[in-house]
């Protein structure tokens, strides 16, 4: 008999991170798929859009936004995970919000809500926010990282952010490393979205590298916010790489540190940082993307020479990046274990 007890709600349900979420929510035990929202495939059934969900999908049909609101202002609990792109988000959410009555759960994972301060929103995008009013509602940060759950609406930070900072957070915040930081991250073609362009058309994309928005990639600011809260004032250099993969994030990251240490004794301080959460392994052993492909997990691997530290971590950017972190929030939002629905066997040599 099944247990699923709460409704869910899809924004932007055609994307590659909301086929993630549905994906998840489709073997949660508690969370039940109400709606799936798409205004351009509205009418649809889900596995027309994305026939690898055939089967679990049932006769479940996309459905205009407009066909939600009497949904949202019912004033009874709901779990709203909104996938739409960034930029078309704030507006929507606003919408909801004054229509919800305070009723609803929510997480974003867009980049529309993560900056609570509107300049430097607009500093990073370069236009001002479209629901200043909304900006104080929502917190910003990684679950694996947050001892505590906010009352809040949620903001996920970026898939590069992801990687990095679950790399960097110990560090930070024991102060054994110095401020400045250089990450360079190579990610699967997945990461632009299901939009075809030239970066990800496969003929551009197989068997090359290439770095881009050096210095300069809106993560980055992400990055240095979420560790200057456990470390005061952090410098990232980052330059991100478009791989020849569809899945996943490899970061690698060289810091110094503040005196020598052992990488057997870093490893152990990880692991002792993060004994609440069952989604990070850590090892002097250099990970690879294969291991965590489909999972919810980032693997980070530790070496050292004198006060020089590299870390490597990988991630799967669609789920922890974006859709794993963002069930991972919701299940603390209901006070559920925050594994439900993200420990489930993934396909290997994928």
């Amino acid at each position: 008999m099944s247990t699923k007890t709460i409704p869910a709600i899809v924004l932007g349900a055609s994307g590659y991170v909301a086929s993630e979420i549905i994906g998840l929510l489709f073997n949660h035990p508690s969370f039940w798929i109400e709606a799936i929202v798409s205004s351009t495939n509205a009418g649809k059934r889900l596995d027309e859009v994305f026939p690898h969900l055939t089967g679990p999908a049932g006769d479940l049909e996309f459905i205009a936004l407009e066909a939600i609101l009497p949904r949202i202002a019912s004033n009874r609990q709901l779990a709203v995970f909104s996938a739409m792109p960034h930029g078309e988000t704030a507006q929507v959410v606003r919408d909801l919000v004054a229509q919800s009555k305070g009723s609803l759960q929510l997480v974003d994972v867009s980049a529309d809500f993560r900056f609570s301060d509107p300049e430097k929103y607009a500093q990073v995008y370069g236009k001002p926010h479209e629901a200043v009013d909304v900006l104080e509602g929502f917190f910003c940060g990684l679950p694996d990282l947050e001892k505590s759950t906010p009352d809040k609406m949620i903001s996920h930070p970026g898939c590069f952010t992801t990687a990095a900072s679950l790399a960097l957070a110990p560090f930070y915040s024991l102060h054994i490393i110095q401020p400045s930081v250089f990450v360079s991250a190579v990610t699967g073609s997945t990461g632009a979205g299901r939009q075809p362009r030239a970066g990800t058309h496969h003929p551009e994309r197989q068997s090359a590298l290439w770095a881009y928005d050096a210095l300069k990639h809106r993560h980055k600011p992400e990055m240095e916010m979420l560790m200057a809260r456990l470390g005061g004032t952090a410098e990232i250099a980052f330059v991100p790489h478009s791989g020849p993969f569809s899945r996943g994030i490899h970061a690698t990251l060289f810091a110094t540190l503040t005196s020598p240490l052992k990488a057997e004794d870093l490893v152990e301080k990880v692991k002792e940082f993060y004994k609440d959460t069952p989604f990070i392994r850590v090892g002097t052993r250099m990970p690879s993307i294969k291991e965590v492909v489909g999972s919810n997990r980032c693997h980070i691997g530790i070496a050292v020479n004198g006060n020089q530290l590299v870390i490597t971590s990988v991630i799967d950017n669609l789920v922890k990046g974006a859709a794993g972190g963002a069930v991972q929030w919701m299940n603390r939002l209901f006070e559920l274990p925050q594994d439900d629905g993200l420990m489930n066997a993934v396909p290997g040599w994928v």
